[in-house]
């Protein structure tokens, strides 16, 4: 077997040829290593070796893209590990991190499919990891970056075992993906005494207009008493759990003595409703957030509306940005708080 390999050497190197998936990703490789006799006709071989990840040598393949891809001198920001590259957050968060000088790292995490995978997003390649070696995989980074971030933008249901996984390894991390159990997850840093940002909604203006609400809620408790409320949220169709802002957003609803239950939101996820409906710009059906509060008082003499709208992810990457620059500093303080949210970062007042 392996002598007709070296024989034909266009069998090693049909795994790796380039080709574009639907999502938009240039997938480099899908091929993580080939081990080749030593003993074969070196002149022959050592053509070859470029294209094979663990030819005559015990590195994993994390490894070589850490070594392979480390920064330079010149380029010592942060470094960040983005896990989920590949979805539309993921690359906006990438785009967003390297503008600002932040270093991010070449490897993720990402779904089963997707492991033992290499893509390119933007300049770089991300060898992106699947659920069976995430401890590992996330270890040696570590080890490798000892003042690692880790940003979060999975899915829902990762949520929980991600924020485990990063306090078992002491990675501290930015979660941005909403859903999952947030008591929970504010539990599980808690007892781990580990450094993170956790927030429903990292756009820093809608951060602030919930602040806003918030103290409405404190200083005016019963404000609302009687009145009827409606909540209609509507995001790209991908966008599977109600909206962490909308939640957020009704909590302060009910402390103004609004009687309402998230599980009476509105959600709108068909593209024909979104254009047709709610005014979604075409050109944004695939990334925005539009949320709008209806409030009605009992004898329906009089109204108010909340709206906020959202085209694109840049505010949430921009955010993401904040909060990773954010929780760095206050690591380097060693400050006694260890879990923040975004009015923290707010607070803090250094925003770019």
């Amino acid at each position: 077997m392996a002598t007709s390999m070296l024989k034909s050497p266009t069998n090693l190197l049909q795994n790796q040829l380039a080709f574009t998936s639907n999502a938009g990703t240039r997938i480099i490789s899908t091929r993580r290593s080939i081990v080749l006799p030593v003993s074969h006709n070196r002149r022959r071989s050592s053509r070859l070796f470029s294209v094979v990840s663990m030819a005559a040598s015990s590195t994993t393949p994390v490894q070589t893209f850490l070594e392979k891809s480390a920064p330079s001198q010149q380029n010592l920001g942060i470094p960040i590990m983005v896990n989920a590259c590949t979805g539309k957050m993921g690359k906006a968060v990438i785009n967003a991190a390297e503008a600002a000088g932040l270093y991010v790292v070449p490897v993720s995490f990402g779904c089963e499919e997707e492991a033992g995978k290499t893509f390119e997003i933007g300049e770089k390649e991300f060898l992106v990891h699947g659920p069976s070696d995430r401890e590992t995989v996330l270890a040696s980074v570590r080890d490798k970056y000892p003042n690692l971030i880790v940003v979060d933008y999975t899915v829902p249901s990762a949520v929980n075992a991600n924020a485990e996984l990063y306090c078992k390894v002491g990675v501290p991390f930015v979660m941005g993906t909403t859903g999952g159990d947030r008591d929970l997850l504010n539990k599980t840093v808690k007892d781990a005494g580990l450094y993170a940002v956790i927030s429903p909604q990292m756009g820093k203006q809608v951060v602030a207009f919930l602040a806003a609400m918030e103290i409405m809620a404190e200083q005016f408790p019963g404000a609302f008493s009687g009145y009827n409320l409606q909540v209609m949220e509507s995001h790209q169709a991908s966008k599977v759990d109600a909206s962490g802002t909308a939640k957020a957003v009704i909590s302060c609803f009910n402390k103004l003595g609004v009687d309402f239950d998230t599980e009476e939101i509105q959600l709108i996820r068909d593209p024909k409703e979104q254009l047709e409906m709610v005014g979604v710009p075409e050109e944004h059906i695939s990334g925005h957030a539009f949320h709008m509060y209806h409030l009605t008082s009992p004898d329906e003499t009089v109204t108010f509306e909340f709206q906020h709208n959202v085209c694109g992810r840049s505010i949430y990457a921009e955010g993401t940005v904040d909060a990773v620059l954010f929780l760095a500093k206050k690591i380097e303080e060693k400050d006694n708080k260890r879990l923040y949210n975004m009015i923290d970062v707010l607070r803090e007042g250094n925003m770019r």
